[in-house]
């Protein structure tokens, strides 16, 4: 679906602020070291709006903690024999926040929207294969697609029905992005109270929700200048939840008899990624802002190779995570099970074999200062690595990375770069040499497979620029192969051609870390493969302790 970005945004938020805990059910902290971009589901892209989407809007399904799908506003779906159209019964009763019914016409609306504006970074992609969305009478939604997809669910899953009582006067051209939506007004669990960006977002429960009202009263989400911070905020009680921590502090909090920590598969299958720039000079977008200054040694699949080969991947989870990880190898990440091409066999790390890689492709030390020059000595081997300057692991990521590269003859300029501004610089213009970020995966491979391809060049959506028609073609085809087999069978091909052609370095896939007080809410949701506390499954259900 989305990228999600392990942003740490750097405002504190003052306890105060929010007021008296809330009756009914009391008041539920959430401490976290980011906040949403915007609260406009058009426009959103950090992981932290979606966050907050989840709680605040329904939609046609919903995605459970073991990786099953479930239907949400819909009763029932009936599927054609020939998988084009699928007709959904929704629940009668349902209403929005501010009391007006919600009804299939809504979800036209929402649907209509979302496919409408192709700017729209994450969800108009799940609208490709949808021909027509129909609302016959308030309670039927009849979809019909181009073509039969094995997917429908996580297709459908983020689509967050809006309100078209609210939304049409917002609904074309810039004001469908320039919206800023600060009431939300939605159906779901919860619904806002209060938002201050980089400070809290605070919601109030909908216990009149037709599906599963929450037994807290409230729930904010506290924005903290750093992780350390948020290990601190948990211990004196100023939060009875976090969502992130440094690895460093596990243990400390282990061994607090009022904090539990619980570790595993994030739900969202996260997927750290060393980016190079190696778009050819013919694809540069330039109408859309591309730039394309990237280093010319990044195009040549060998130098790639040669620093896969230098990069000590067991090194960086040992000191970066702690532990916490496991080797990386695509943007396809082992959270995703099936999907995840576990036969892959990933690099060996050898610095004497990277040497030689380089000494074979003509990339010598050429004034002998101990980088390596360009064959034709036009330029060192001299990167730029940058980074987003609120992450908490990149800096000594690319520390370890600049000391690990340099007994290869290749150096590195370190720099962190604001967010947005890292943003600009990336996708489209490809301002860059080498960027440390990082992805967060829908349940269905098509996003993370989705980068990769040549068509989202212009888009900003490929990072690297890398273009291969062969994965191209084989992306078309898993898009539209219902044969389950058959499509594992593509994607782990592609997955493999995209290791061989090197285009990232994939160092690891973290572990999600999070923690909440146990003398305050009880019900977490904690025995499932995959750890999010902050997810819905969590919050409609914990209680405070009596």
């Amino acid at each position: 679906m989305r990228k999600i970005l392990a942003l740490v945004l750097t405002l504190a938020f003052a306890l105060s602020a929010c007021g008296q805990a809330g009756g009914g059910g009391g008041t539920l902290r959430i401490g976290w070291a980011g906040s949403p971009d915007t609260l406009n589901p058009g426009a959103a892209v950090l992981a932290e709006a979606y966050t907050i989407f989840e709680l605040v809007y329904d939609s046609m399904y919903e995605l459970n903690l073991d990786g099953s799908f479930s239907l949400a506003v819909a009763e029932s779906v009936d599927r054609s024999a020939d998988g084009l159209v699928y007709t959904y019964k929704i629940h009668k009763g349902i209403k929005f926040h501010d009391g007006k019914p919600m009804t299939a016409k809504d979800i036209k609306f929402t649907f209509d929207f979302y496919q409408a504006h192709e700017d729209f970074p994450y969800l108009n992609s799940y609208t490709a294969y949808i021909e027509s969305t129909e609302a016959p009478d308030d309670y039927t939604v009849v979809v019909t697609l181009s073509e039969a997809i094995p997917n429908i669910e996580s297709q459908l899953v983020y689509m967050y029905i809006l309100p078209e009582h609210i939304w049409a006067e917002h609904a074309e051209g810039a004001a469908a992005t320039e919206f800023e939506n600060f009431e939300m007004i939605g159906t779901g669990p919860f619904q806002v109270v209060e938002y201050k960006q980089n400070e809290f977002i605070h919601l109030k429960a909908n216990k009149d929700h037709f599906l599963q009202p929450p037994k807290v009263g409230e729930v904010i989400f506290q924005t903290f200048e750093s992780q350390d911070v948020l290990v601190q905020a948990i211990k004196s009680g100023q939060v009875d939840m976090i969502t992130e921590m440094p690895a460093t502090a596990v243990e400390t909090l282990k061994s607090d008899p009022n904090i539990k920590v619980v570790t595993g598969a994030p739900f969202a299958p996260g997927v750290s990624d060393i980016i190079f720039n190696q778009i050819d000079p013919e694809n540069c977008p330039t109408e859309d802002g591309g730039l394309c200054t990237g280093h010319p040694a990044l195009r040549d699949r060998n130098v790639r190779l040669a620093l896969a080969q230098a990069t000590d991947k067991q090194k960086l989870i040992d000191v970066v995570l702690l532990g916490y990880g496991a080797p990386g190898l695509t943007l396809i990440p082992d959270g995703l099970g099936m999907w995840f091409n576990n036969k892959i066999e990933d690099y060996a790390f050898d610095v004497a074999e990277a040497n030689r890689i380089l000494d074979e492709g003509g990339y010598m030390d050429a004034d002998g200062d101990g980088i390596r020059d360009m064959p034709d000595g036009s330029q060192s081997l001299t990167f730029r690595m940058h980074w987003p300057s609120d992450s908490i692991d990149a800096p000594r990521m690319a520390e370890m990375l600049s000391e690990m590269w340099l007994k290869v003859g290749v150096k590195s300029e370190l720099q962190a770069i604001d967010p947005d501004a890292l943003t600009a610089e990336c996708c489209p213009a490809f301002d860059f040499d080498v960027i440390l970020w990082g992805w967060g995966s829908d349940p269905d491979p098509s996003l993370l497979l989705g980068v990769h391809t040549t068509a989202e060049i212009p888009t900003g959506y490929n990072e690297t620029g890398y273009s291969n028609p062969e994965f191209d073609d084989l992306y078309d085809q898993q898009a539209t192969e219902l044969d389950l087999q058959k499509r594992i069978a593509l994607v782990h091909q592609m997955q493999q051609i995209a290791f061989d052609d090197v285009v990232y370095i994939i160092p690891y896939y973290e572990q999600a870390i999070q923690a909440y007080r146990v003398d305050r809410f009880s019900g977490w949701l904690i025995d499932f493969p995959k750890v999010e506390l902050s997810d819905t499954s969590s919050l409609v259900v914990v209680e405070a302790v009596e």
